[in-house]
């Protein structure tokens, strides 16, 4: 799994039939210590209701579809959870999000 931001969301009037019903966002992976972008945004399928601005956790590849129990879809990338707070030991002690968010403004 990773850690990423929600930057945006995808409508698409048309897509596969095992995506119909699916929300898809836009997300941006992070360096977990700094909560800074790190490589290319990507989409990913949100199975927890997230939205733009929150932390979420991705699940990529076989995982991301079992996440969303349909094996056969065509998804890579799933959001299966959202983050209220992150604790690396020796790194940063108890950097919750909104800390992370004023510190990037």
């Amino acid at each position: 799994m990773e850690i990423a931001r929600v930057i945006g969301t995808v409508v698409s009037t048309r897509k596969h039939e095992r995506l119909v019903g699916s929300k898809i966002q836009i997300v941006q992976p992070l360096e977990p210590h700094q909560m800074m972008a790190e490589g290319e945004p990507y989409v990913a399928v949100d199975a927890v209701g997230a939205g733009v601005g929150e932390h979420v956790l991705i699940a990529r590849g076989s995982a991301a579809r079992k996440a969303i129990d349909n094996e056969s879809a065509p998804v890579d990338a799933t959001i299966v959870g959202i983050i209220d707070e992150i604790d690396i030991a020796g790194a940063v002690d108890e950097m919750d999000i909104a800390t992370a968010k004023a510190a990037r403004n």
